[in-house]
């Protein structure tokens, strides 16, 4: 790998990987790079994850006290946790079929997020009010979230375990439509996810590129290449929690929303 071409991947990882903490969808930028280069797109996609999950781990330490904000709430984190993991291994065997509706269901996640203040505040009055009528009956209050979100994290596990770009606008619409926690605590929640979701597609992509046999399907990661734009994803990890954590909750939204759109252009053209 040249000069050039490990400087070029330096960058663009640190690029990735701060806009992967603050929203998700660094891969829109890092992806086409690896294509640019001469990488086949199978080669890129998992060379690309792989490079990624470090980043993804500095993100997590940026937000840990939003995390530990969540998790003082009880078993929530974990359980979203499991659904994140169950949804990577499904999602990291290639479907091909399925990438064709994932431009669909980031512009419904979009929606959700344009929606959530609204929803939000319905689902509120109504967990209150389950809440009240349970212990008028003695009874223990519904449980926050519950399977829906569980199963809500699991697709959008599928959907990051073969892919991942803009996972994490699919992630802040389901966790911003089910929680009353701040935004900044969700953004890092959503960056638990993806790490979990990145990090399992990443150990099964290696597994299987190492394997007797392993062919176009199943290529090897080139590692020059992921351990350079691991390196800037580290920086940018932290550069991305230094500024999502200051911007108030509006400007964290529009930004989403942005990157959503950006997202679905690059896919349908």
């Amino acid at each position: 790998m040249s000069l050039a071409e490990t400087a070029a991947l330096l960058g663009v990882g640190l690029a990735a990987g701060t806009i992967n903490t603050i929203v998700g969808s660094g891969t829109l930028l890092s992806f086409p790079t690896l294509l640019a280069f001469g990488y086949s797109p199978v080669v890129a996609n998992v060379t690309n994850t792989v490079g990624l999950v470090p980043g993804s781990a500095s993100g997590i330490y940026g937000y840990r006290e939003e995390i530990e904000e969540f998790r003082g709430h009880g078993p929530r984190l974990a359980r979203l946790v499991v659904a994140s993991f169950l949804g990577a291994i499904t999602g990291a065997v290639p479907a091909g079929a399925f990438k064709a509706i994932v431009p669909v269901l980031i512009l419904v996640a979009l929606v959700l997020i344009v929606l959530q203040p609204r929803l939000s505040k319905r689902l509120a009055a109504r967990r209150a009010a389950a809440a009240e009528n349970a212990e008028v009956r003695g009874v223990e209050p519904p449980e926050h979230g519950g399977w829906l979100v569980a199963a809500s994290v699991f697709g959008s596990g599928v959907y990051g375990g073969y892919f991942g770009a803009a996972q994490g606008v699919l992630l802040m619409a389901i966790l911003g439509i089910t929680y009353s926690d701040r935004l900044q605590v969700l953004n890092g929640v959503k960056n638990v996810l993806a790490f979990v979701v990145n990090g399992v597609a990443a150990v099964i992509f290696i597994v299987a590129g190492a394997l007797p046999g392993s062919g176009p399907d199943h290529p090897s990661v080139v590692w020059s290449a992921a351990l350079a734009i691991a390196v800037g994803a580290v920086v940018g990890g932290q550069i991305g929690a230094r500024i999502g954590r200051r911007l108030p909750p509006t400007a964290l939204r529009a930004l989403i929303i942005v990157v959503g759109l950006v997202a679905v252009v690059r896919m349908v053209a």
